[in-house]
């Protein structure tokens, strides 16, 4: 039984990176940019007006004059191409390039347009009310890689001239549940079997951290099912095995995998809940067997395997970020296994549920943190601080990278 620590490094080792590809910007949001993108021209690429008025010179400000001739007009998309002179304006609007010999606009509730000429007739007039060339960003801005893209990040490279970046291809997962006691979601179980519930948390799980995943059929308790299973994995990325893989008369996972030529990492770590934990590679594919139990299932993988399918997206290598927060209450002593408690964070304490037995989904579903209580250590009063992982959408802000 080894550590959890020494079981995510041997987990990370399992898989590289995976090639990219590119993707036109309209389905690019969520994927992991691979390669940083440039931006091939200024943004604004011309100094713009930033209200409707008149273009003007602010050199006739400062000499104190207060009326212009209207000589012409600039809306956006429509240069006025003409050069405006001293005592001379053009009409301009939002967003419009500034003509020849103007730098300063004179918004249109400030004056009065009568028969081609304007008038000043309020101030102070102080500010230029001009979007300055490249004040945006220039030629050669970057957007850094790897990183998990936002909205934000595409709108960004849309104004970049950005059509189609380079990103991460997806993994692919195939996910098999196994046991006799098992029926699919909409199915009619008898007495003595229950739903499976774990390949679809742990589908979603995966494809809210950018994976595709397979949920393949059932695999039964006998070495022959286990086979016919294992034969539909062709062309994944990962292999992941729910169940089957503790020392029971029924558990023929491992040996079963093993007839697939799988060669293993390790077998059994030391954590609660999680123990009968096993990963290595299948013919060349990394393979993690996690344990039947729904919430020990879930917690592998927030702990094991959303790791390293960042590895595979491209995404900096380690384990899942931990945050620290005090204890709202005092907990007990933990023994010799490193426990996964499910909890909540509220009001900036960390309330850890009193039921943590490894069946239960309603309060994992009701958990926002899994609070990690050390290997042997002792009773913890109120207001220690604790580490914990953050679980959903919050859990992904780590993933992103820096603008430069």
């Amino acid at each position: 039984m080894i550590s959890v620590s020494a079981a995510l490094a041997h987990v990370l080792e399992l898989a590289h990176p995976l090639e990219a590809e590119p993707i036109a910007l309209q389905h690019a949001v969520g994927r992991i940019l691979s390669q940083p993108v440039f931006a091939d021209r200024n943004q604004p690429p011309f100094a713009a007006s930033a209200m409707d008025g008149y273009a003007i010179c602010a050199a006739d400000l400062s000499a104190g004059r207060t009326q212009w001739d209207v000589i012409g007009e600039a809306a956006a998309g429509h240069r006025f191409d003409n050069a405006v002179g001293t005592g001379q304006a053009t009409r301009i609007f939002t967003g419009a390039p500034l003509p020849q010999g103007t730098d300063h606009v004179l918004i249109q509730e400030h004056v009065t347009a009568v028969e081609g000429s304007i008038t000043l007739t309020d101030g102070p007039n102080d500010k230029p009310h001009v979007r300055p060339a490249g004040s945006d960003f220039a030629v050669g801005y970057q957007l850094t890689a790897p990183r998990r893209l936002t909205p934000q990040d595409i709108a960004l490279m849309a104004s970049m001239n950005v059509a189609q970046p380079m990103v991460s291809r997806k993994p692919q997962v195939a996910i098999i549940a196994t046991g006799d006691e098992l029926v699919q979601p909409g199915e009619s179980p008898r007495n003595d079997q229950i739903i499976a519930s774990n390949t679809y948390g742990l589908a979603a799980m995966l494809q809210q951290v950018g994976a595709e995943t397979r949920i393949l059929p059932i695999a039964r308790d006998r070495l022959q099912s286990l086979a016919e299973v294992f034969a539909l994995t062709t062309g994944a990325d990962l292999i992941i095995t729910i169940g089957g893989a503790s020392v029971g008369d029924h558990d023929l996972v491992a040996q079963a995998a093993a007839n697939f030529g799988m060669q293993q990492s390790f077998y059994k770590v030391a954590m609660r809940p999680g123990k009968p934990l096993m990963a290595g590679h299948m013919s060349k594919t990394p393979m993690i067997g996690l344990p039947g139990n729904p919430v020990s299932a879930m917690v592998c993988g927030e702990v094991f395997v959303v790791p390293l399918v960042h590895k595979m997206l491209g995404l900096p290598i380690g384990g899942r970020q931990r945050l620290t927060a005090p204890l709202a209450d005092d907990l007990q002593a933990n023994g010799p296994r490193e426990h996964y408690m499910r909890g909540n964070l509220v009001a900036g304490e960390l309330h850890v549920e009193r039921r943590q037995d490894s069946a239960l989904l309603t309060v994992l579903n009701a958990a926002n943190v899994l609070v990690v209580h050390k290997t042997s250590a002792p009773a913890q009063p109120k207001g220690t601080l604790m580490e914990y992982i953050p679980l959903g959408l919050q859990s992904m802000v780590d993933t992103k990278g820096e603008r430069e």
